[in-house]
Parts: C-alpha cells; sequence; structure tokens
C-alpha cells in the first residue's frame, strides 16, 4: 500500500504528549498493519528546527513548514501553552493555511484549534478544543460553533479534538476510516486503551469543572450535588436561592454557559456514571439514586451524553 503522509505541526511550548499521541498511535498502525506501512509521518516546526515543549523536552523537527509540498493526506495541528503566540504568527498561520489546501484532511489537537480558526479553517464549522479554553476560541472567533463536551468532533474534512490524550482517540477514528475498525482495534489493545470512545463522549465533569464567581449560582450548584434525588426543578431551584425562576435562568446562563435544567441533568447523569463504575446496583437503582424518573430515562440521557447505553457504559468503565 501507499504509505499516506501526514504533516504534524509543533511550535514552541507545544505539548509533547498532544504531538506524541497522534505519531505513536500512527507508528502502532504501522508495526502492526500487513501489507506495509500505512503511514508516512512527517513533524514540522518553523524552519525545521528543534522546538522545547511545555515539557521541557525538545524535540528535533524533520521537515521546514516553509519547505513542505504536498499533496498530503492529512495535516495535523498541535496544541500546547504556545498555541496563543502560533496563532498570532503570520508566518505560520499561512503556511497552515496553504498545507489545508494541500490535504485531504485537517485536524487540530487541544488548543491547536485556535492556529486551524486564525486560518480560517473552522469558519462556519463545528469545533471543540480544551473545555479551559472554549469559552475564549468562541470569543475570538465568532463564525465558529463551539462545541466544549466532545472529545472530537469531524465536521467534513475537518476534524478538531479536546483536551491531550483525545488526539489519541481521533487518531485511532482515522486509522479505522483509512484501514478498517480491526487495525484500529489492534492498535488499541497494543496501546493499553479504550476502543474507542465516541466523539461525543463528553470531556470533563461539568460540576467539577464549573467554579462561577457568582455566590448565588455557585449556591445553586452545590444544592443540586446535594440532592439529587429531590425535587431541582426549575421552580424549586428558583425557591432555594431566593429568585424567580427567570431571573436564576439568565444567571445560570450568564455564569456556567447552560440552564439549570442542562445543569441538572448532566449532574444527575455524571453521578449515575460513578454509580455504574463503582458500585453493583442495578441500572433501576442507579436511577432511582440519581433523581431520574426510570431506568428507561437514564437509558436516553446516557446515549445522548456518553454514546452509549447504561449496561454498554458500565461494561467499559467499571471498576475493580
Amino acid at each position: 500500500m501507499d504509505a499516506r503522509r501526514v504533516v504534524v505541526v509543533a511550535y514552541e511550548d507545544a505539548e509533547l504528549l498532544e504531538i506524541s499521541s497522534v505519531t505513536s498511535t500512527l507508528a502502532t498502525a504501522n508495526d502492526l498493519a500487513s501489507g506495509g506501512r500505512p503511514y508516512e509521518t512527517i513533524l514540522a516546526t518553523p524552519g525545521g528546527g528543534p522546538v522545547r515543549c511545555s515539557s521541557g523536552l525538545t524535540l528535533q523537527g524533520q521537515a521546514a513548514l516553509e519547505d513542505l509540498r504536498g499533496p498530503f493526506d492529512t495535516l495535523v495541528v498541535s496544541g500546547g501553552w504556545g498555541h496563543r503566540r502560533a496563532a498570532r504568527s503570520d508566518l505560520l498561520v499561512a503556511h497552515v493555511r496553504r498545507l489545508a489546501r494541500e490535504s485531504r484532511r485537517v485536524a487540530s489537537v487541544c488548543t491547536g484549534s485556535s492556529v486551524l480558526a486564525e486560518a480560517g479553517l473552522l469558519e462556519g464549522r463545528r469545533a471543540t478544543t480544551h473545555w479551559h479554553f472554549a469559552r475564549e476560541l468562541a470569543e475570538l472567533h465568532p463564525g465558529v460553533r463551539v462545541d466544549p463536551e466532545p472529545i472530537f468532533v469531524r465536521d467534513g474534512a475537518v476534524s478538531t479534538s479536546a483536551g491531550v490524550t483525545s488526539a489519541l482517540d481521533l487518531t485511532l477514528d482515522f486509522v479505522a476510516e483509512d484501514h478498517g475498525p480491526s487495525l484500529a482495534r489492534l492498535v488499541s489493545r497494543v496501546l493499553v486503551t479504550y476502543f474507542q470512545r465516541p466523539g461525543n463522549q463528553a470531556q470533563m465533569s461539568v460540576l467539577t469543572t464549573l467554579d462561577p464567581e457568582n455566590l448565588l449560582v455557585r449556591g445553586v450548584l452545590t444544592h443540586v450535588r446535594d440532592h439529587l434525588d429531590g425535587d431541582l426543578s426549575a421552580s424549586a431551584l428558583a425557591r432555594t436561592a431566593g429568585v424567580s425562576a427567570r431571573h436564576l435562568h439568565r444567571l445560570c446562563l450568564a455564569h456556567t454557559g447552560r440552564t439549570p435544567a442542562s445543569l441538572v441533568r448532566r449532574a444527575r447523569a455524571e453521578a449515575a456514571a460513578d454509580l455504574l463504575e463503582s458500585t453493583a446496583l442495578s441500572v433501576t437503582e442507579v436511577a432511582a439514586r440519581c433523581g431520574f424518573r426510570s431506568a428507561e430515562t437514564l437509558r436516553q440521557v446516557f446515549v445522548d451524553l456518553y454514546a452509549l447505553p447504561p449496561s454498554r457504559f458500565r461494561a467499559l468503565h467499571r471498576r475493580p
């Protein structure tokens, strides 16, 4: 088979784990594939020189961005703490834009999405990034439909992934698309990772990452966490907070980006996920403890949030 040429773009203060999640997955596919090496991976840096990663280790570039010429199969822009500086580099952004035109598909890892956005490659598209930087990306690029929830998003020929190791999930998805699920499954087994987390699996627990400045909203979140099996309707939460339901709705949207109903639904689902992982309670018992009306309601929420029914989620995530 002809090797698919994959360019991985790195820069100063890139995240090493994000780069290696891509390159090691493709290298493992090369080791395991029959009939030839399916991928040729090229680490491209400005000027082709070394880049110091945020971990302190230095990577030597294999090619200069300025000298690369297509066609390529895939272009991947890495993320890292240096992403803002990279997105402000007219030269780097211009070459990413050019290389994208010469590539069959384009992707970013984590905050590499800011470089793709600056290059105009995410305009009008749905995209994700690390949850911590999602609001910043949305504010800087209002033409991008930023979704902070999933671990990766594929919108046509352009894909974006969330934080750090979600690059591995996206790369496995590429391998499955290119060479079939059998090879991707074998790669995941050798790497001792899940095969495979669906792209719309949630990145993080919403109630552990949200820390609103507004004390009233913070109090509502605490109440939700402590009373999952109680009455958490909009009117009940408003009474607890001592404000009208409409005012609480506005406050939650302003300080969390979510409605009260969305916060409750997500909190209950995350609590249910924890019980499915850590206990032998039946799905019906889990649903009752977390405030769901029935096991079927829990199933519907799980399929929507995790792309898996509760029983399948437990089989994949059960802790001994």
